[in-house]
């Protein structure tokens, strides 16, 4: 693992590359996040030729950029990819022709919010092509010049030049276990933004160094790592890897963590979930902002949590910001401590969501509590000793810890730790949350 002065500092590391769905650039971002990741995720990455069917879709072609400009019929050059890789659509078809302004316009797109910015856009599925430029430039082309647009692109299908994701996973203390997965993801594939999704993905390469140096408890859930194009790397991954499917019991979507608004959750598609309800819990001392499933924006938790899958999964972002998908989400726009603040309300789901189990119970009549090492002195903590019976009476394999902890009214931590004695003991057996994965 690669030591990391702060999260920013990756970002600004990973943010020149052009980034788009398959491209070299990709491979290289793919690349340098492995070497952030701790050694115990044993990360790689996984190959899937272009053309492939996944599922109803189909893997994308690479896509090499040799040149792309526009300039003048004089040769006075306006736009470059060579300056800024989001000067072009990404996906742009080929095109070497002089066009007048009237020809060129409807392939032109600006910000009218940011007149000095320039506008990220993508026609990954519908083939066209166009320049990106800032609103400045554009009002000062000339309406009666003719203008050389030259794009010299590749959509490359070489098998081994495919569609690239990187995963990896870490366990808990012993290792795997038969309580499952919960997967995080973060996409990496927007060229120079910062925010969406750089900012994801650092916070998601934080949250891994966490659970690696401080391994969840044995028995616990793996935790499982994605980084990759947004949607049509989660359905390749999936349907290159359906045996996870089963296996996985939610996951969290994690984007635009670093900017200075409030952090907002969304819920599961099943909306009152019990990863909806911890997610409730663990920010329930916050003033973070609550949305329906798949409100705005909606990404790679809709393939997770969608048909066929139907894995609970809420997304993490502190979304909307006005500098979306323009130059002016970069650095600038970065806050240390908000990117920190998202691995940290993911630690805290995924502590209690991965720990969480039915305990069910293998004594009968009423345990001798002080005899075994399990009375609670009222004097030392009332709560407690007043709920003991209360705890051992959801011991039927009907209520998970959390759910006990709710009922009675007491921290999840300490619930757990005090169960966790009679599983010690031998008096409960450790039920695994049931997944509500789809199989087929």
């Amino acid at each position: 693992m690669k030591p990391y002065s702060s999260l920013k500092s990756i970002i600004a590391e990973l943010l020149p590359l052009h980034r788009t769905i398959v491209s070299d650039d990709m491979d290289k971002t793919l690349s340098i996040i492995g070497n952030y990741l701790p050694d115990a995720a044993n990360y790689e990455t996984q190959t899937y030729a272009p053309g492939t069917k996944i599922w109803t879709w189909e893997v994308p072609e690479r896509y090499i950029v040799h040149e792309a400009y526009l300039e003048t019929e004089s040769g006075e050059r306006i736009v470059d990819f060579a300056d800024n890789p989001l000067h072009i659509i990404s996906y742009s078809l080929p095109i070497d022709k002089i066009l007048t302004f009237d020809e060129l316009n409807p392939h032109l797109r600006y910000s009218e919010k940011f007149p000095d910015a320039i506008p990220w856009e993508f026609k990954y599925y519908e083939r066209d092509w166009g320049f990106c430029l800032t609103k400045n430039a554009y009002d000062a082309l000339d309406r009666d010049a003719r203008f050389h647009a030259v794009i010299r692109v590749e959509f490359a299908r070489d098998p081994e030049l495919g569609l690239r994701i990187g995963h990896g996973v870490i366990h808990p203390k012993g290792g795997a276990t038969n309580t499952g997965e919960i997967i995080v993801q973060a996409h990496s594939c927007h060229p120079m933004q910062a925010n969406d999704d750089l900012a994801g993905v650092v916070s998601t390469i934080e949250l891994a160094k966490r659970l690696a140096e401080n391994p969840l408890p044995e028995g616990s859930m793996s935790v499982r790592f994605w980084f990759g194009p947004e949607t049509i790397g989660t359905i390749a991954y999936l349907a290159n890897n359906e045996d996870l499917i089963p296996n996985l019991q939610g996951g969290i979507f994690m984007e635009m963590t670093g900017n200075k608004n409030k952090l907002a959750w969304h819920h599961s598609r099943q909306h009152n979930h019990l990863l909806d309800r911890i997610t409730q819990y663990a920010l329930r001392n916050t003033d973070a902002v609550e949305r329906d499933f798949a409100a705005a924006p909606a990404n790679d938790e809709r393939v997770i949590n969608g048909p066929g899958v139907n894995v609970p999964c809420i997304s993490l972002n502190r979304f909307p910001y006005e500098e979306y998908h323009t130059t002016e989400d970069n650095l600038d726009i970065m806050d240390e401590k908000m990117l920190v603040g998202a691995a940290d309300v993911a630690e805290e789901i995924i502590r209690i969501f991965a720990t969480n189990y039915i305990p069910k119970r293998t004594f009968r009549g009423p345990v001798f509590l002080s005899g075994h090492g399990l009375w609670v002195d009222w004097r030392e903590n009332w709560n407690l000793n007043r709920a003991i019976e209360k705890i051992m009476m959801r011991f039927e394999g009907e209520h998970s810890i959390f759910d006990i902890a709710k009922e009675t009214g007491l921290d999840y931590w300490e619930t757990y730790e005090y169960i966790e004695k009679f599983s010690a003991k031998g008096f409960v057996t450790r039920l695994p949350i049931p997944s509500e994965a789809h199989t087929e």
